[in-house]
């Protein structure tokens, strides 16, 4: 597998995102071909969306003013929060932890990191539709079928730092299902799937960072994914009785 960072410019409301990317695609001398994956960061798809929220427009509430003060945070910050996530289960010093589509995030997405000052950039709107709407464009400007990811940064229980979570899937198949196969010793899974997409995510967001590097896509060639037409993105989510970690702590 062969990942290749693509480096663009300050990406801007409205921009032509598919347009730039191919630009800077074929100035960086690479194609794209049947079979690639293109990877994008949630935020450049959030900002190209225009999801970005003025800091000093929000009044808080006092549930937001309450929650700010005990976790240290900016009460028109935690009242974005509140207005994104379904449901805030706590928090330490500086994040809250939440619940949004479907995912047990930070702060419901929202981050000041790699956002206009004095603004919040929020998660993209419909994730999984923008993923198909970038697919097709990529099919329609240059004839070829591809998977799209979009990617965003979390963390995860007891673990230092942040790697890459699948957003938006779009085109492939995100989970290879395990449980018909055998491990060396001959012994037969009963509950292993294999998380492609946040695998693979991960794998980009090695590239993208969480700085100013300004890679806001990544190209993979040779990804061990199997491209489809009919998939449910939402096969990465599984109900919160049976997951582990919220079925035992929460």
């Amino acid at each position: 597998m062969q990942l290749f960072g693509i480096h663009t410019r300050l990406i801007k409301p409205k921009d032509d995102l598919v347009g730039i990317l191919l630009d800077v695609i074929s100035k960086q001398k690479l194609t794209i071909d049947d079979g690639d994956l293109l990877m994008l960061a949630s935020k450049a798809i959030s900002i190209v969306q225009g999801r970005l929220m003025k800091l000093d427009t929000i009044i808080p509430s006092e549930e937001a003013k309450a929650l700010a003060e005990k976790y240290d945070l900016d009460p028109r910050f935690v009242d974005v929060v509140l207005m994104e996530a379904r449901k805030v289960y706590g928090g330490v010093s500086g994040a809250l932890l939440t619940v949004k589509s479907g995912a047990l995030i930070p702060n419901a997405g929202v981050d000041q990191k790699n956002a206009p000052k004095g603004f919040v950039v929020l998660w993209p709107d419909a994730p999984h539709e923008a993923a198909e709407n970038i697919r097709g464009e990529i099919f329609e400007r240059v004839g070829k079928n591809v998977g799209v990811l979009i990617v965003d940064s979390h963390i995860s229980p007891l673990r230092m730092g942040t790697t890459g979570l699948a957003v938006g899937i779009a085109g492939f198949n995100p989970i290879r299902d395990c449980r018909a196969e055998r491990d060396l010793y001959g012994n037969k899974l009963f509950l292993t799937r294999h998380a492609l997409a946040d695998d693979l995510a991960g794998a980009t967001h090695l590239l993208m960072g969480e700085a100013n590097g300004s890679v806001p896509a990544v190209l993979v060639k040779g990804a061990p994914i199997s491209l489809s037409e009919e998939l449910d993105p939402y096969s990465v989510l599984i109900a919160e009785k049976n997951c582990l970690f919220m079925n035992c702590f929460v």
